[in-house]
């Protein structure tokens, strides 16, 4: 009981650590349309028909000349409700996620300008077999067979090339903001000491649990601290690229310039 009991607030603080980067920006794969290069002529407008005008769709945000459709946002709204590692079981609201959108199109428009290798097939797969496990709610469906993994994705809206594409393009984000932030930053046994005696000891002690010894999770802790401060540049560089880009939020009704 011990060990699992170990394993299973270990896992609360690693993912605490890896939420901090990768689901806070959730699905940071975003699909949306236009979201690199020149955006489509016809989005967010009205296209005539012989009867009547019809909304194709709606344009909520531009982002550096790039558009957020209505659309990319109800699909990241049902994206983040099948995501393993939800930080929160809070409601996703539209305007989170729109917010959400607009951060990672500022991260994917400096991703494109470095040169990178693309996500190899296999890194790719190997991933996607864990998430297929790890979904919750993918149990009931028998993910582990490609008939239930295809019809747990179809009814939530996604193909499984979809979903493969939006998982690749997640991916490429984290590894872009490993190396732009995590290379250089260093954690001192002093920060570690530190954070095993005032956060995971009282944890333990609330718990009722006696605690592992510190050289035996240091590596652990040495890892929650990297992605803490991996988050905290994260968030002052995005506040940097908004006040030096041009972000526009569209009101109900406003058509794009």
């Amino acid at each position: 009981m011990v060990v699992t009991r170990h394993k299973s607030m270990w896992r609360l603080a690693g993912v605490r650590g890896f939420v901090l980067v990768a689901v806070l920006w959730g699905s940071v794969c975003a699909g949306q349309t236009g979201q690199t290069g020149t955006p489509p002529a016809n989005v967010g407008v009205t296209a005539p028909t012989a009867e009547q005008g019809t909304v194709l769709d709606r344009v909520v945000a531009v982002v550096n000349g790039n558009v957020i459709l209505e659309s990319d946002v109800d699909e990241e709204r049902r994206f983040e409700s099948i995501q393993p590692y939800r930080g929160s079981t809070a409601e996703f609201s539209r305007e989170r996620a729109v917010q959400r959108l607009i951060d990672r199109t500022l991260i994917l428009q400096q991703a494109d300008l470095e040169s990178g290798a693309p996500i190899a097939d296999q890194d790719l797969d190997a991933q996607l077999a864990k998430v297929r496990t790890d979904i919750p709610s993918c149990a009931e469906y028998h993910c582990e067979t490609e008939a239930g993994w295809e019809k747990f994705l179809s009814d939530h809206g996604f193909t499984v090339e979809e979903f493969r594409e939006r998982w690749r393009r997640r991916m490429k984000l984290l590894r872009f903001i490993e190396v732009r932030f995590r290379n250089g930053i260093s954690i001192s046994d002093d920060e570690i000491k530190t954070y095993y005696e005032k956060t995971m000891l009282p944890e333990y002690a609330r718990q009722k649990v006696a605690p592992p010894k510190l050289e035996t999770i240091s590596k652990r802790i040495e890892e929650v601290l990297l992605q803490q401060q991996v988050g905290n540049l994260l968030r002052d560089w995005l506040r940097s690229l908004r006040a030096q880009g041009n972000v526009r939020i569209m009101s109900q009704g406003e058509v794009t310039p």
